[in-house]
């Protein structure tokens, strides 16, 4: 039986980027536009958070400890001890209409983080990108022509990568070179429009099958790896925005929501918008993500 449980009503303006720490058994997740690296730990039902001085994108482990992350101005590392972000490289320096958004590592340990158009009040440009950072520390451009990077997740056996702009509705999947890093061979996965939403964050589990959110829905939903939707699982607030397996046996699908300075009255009749939910009972598991190398 399926159970979906908030286990932190944080009111999170835009709740983000999940990612399990297997070793420390706690999930890390971001707060956008809150400015916010939170850390729960679900044995004690804890929540710890650290300010950014940015708006975030997203955050991955780092192999020798911290995390690897981005903001507004590019990559990031970040030590939990201390509080300190230290740069590494900014691929979009010269862009002010655009900030990151939307990654996470691959499973041979490089960060990927991909960027948006986001200027208030003005119509999307398609000028962003996707982003691989290797573990020499080097950034390279893999996708460009993007209004908002999302959806970010890779097969188990790595010969596939998905990824979506969130000004469509596609989910799109690319042949995925494991050894470079390199994508080839775009072509359309799956298409959520019959959702009524876009593809926000997203996961994939042990079968192979793609997990996700679709914002102003309240779904989160289940491709098989043909591209056909399995399961939707419907959660108690309207903007899920981030799904990942954790738990120690890797079978709890962590969702993030988001608030989004809407007014209150928006959510008469929802439950915890901008809490982070656990979901239960629904007989898959997930795969960990290596830390980043670099």
């Amino acid at each position: 039986m399926i159970e979906i449980t908030c286990v932190t009503d944080a009111k999170a303006v835009l709740g983000e980027g999940t990612i399990w720490d297997p070793k420390a058994k706690v999930l890390w997740w971001i707060d956008i536009w809150g400015k916010l690296i939170h850390r729960f730990d679900p044995a004690t039902g804890t929540e710890k958070t650290w300010p950014s001085p940015e708006f975030l994108g997203c955050i991955g482990l780092r192999a020798r400890g911290g995390l690897v992350v981005t903001m507004v101005s590019g990559f990031f590392f970040f030590d939990p001890a201390t509080g300190k972000f230290d740069p590494i490289v900014d691929p979009e320096a010269d862009m002010a209409e655009t900030r990151f958004n939307d990654g996470k590592t691959d499973r041979q340990g490089r960060f990927w983080s991909g960027s948006m158009f986001e200027v208030p009040g003005q119509k999307v440009k398609f000028i962003a990108s996707l982003y691989r950072l290797d573990k020499d520390l080097t950034a390279h451009k893999v996708l460009g022509d993007i209004g908002c990077s999302n959806g970010l997740a890779w097969s188990p056996d790595s010969k596939t990568m998905y990824f979506s702009d969130s000004h469509t509705t596609l989910i799109h999947a690319y042949d995925f070179d494991a050894a470079t890093g390199d994508v080839a061979n775009k072509r359309v996965f799956a298409d959520v429009a019959s959702t009524g939403g876009i593809v926000d964050g997203s996961t994939v589990d042990a079968e192979g099958c793609y997990w996700a959110t679709i914002p102003v829905t309240s779904k989160v939903c289940r491709f098989d790896p043909a591209g056909r939707l399995m399961q939707t699982v419907t959660l108690p607030t309207d903007l899920p925005t981030c799904c990942e397996f954790g738990g120690p046996d890797l079978d709890v699908l962590y969702v993030t929501t988001a608030v989004l300075n809407r007014p209150t009255e928006h959510f008469k009749g929802q439950s915890n918008p901008g809490g982070l939910f656990a979901v239960t009972g629904l007989g898959v598991k997930g795969l960990p993500l290596p830390p980043f190398a670099g």
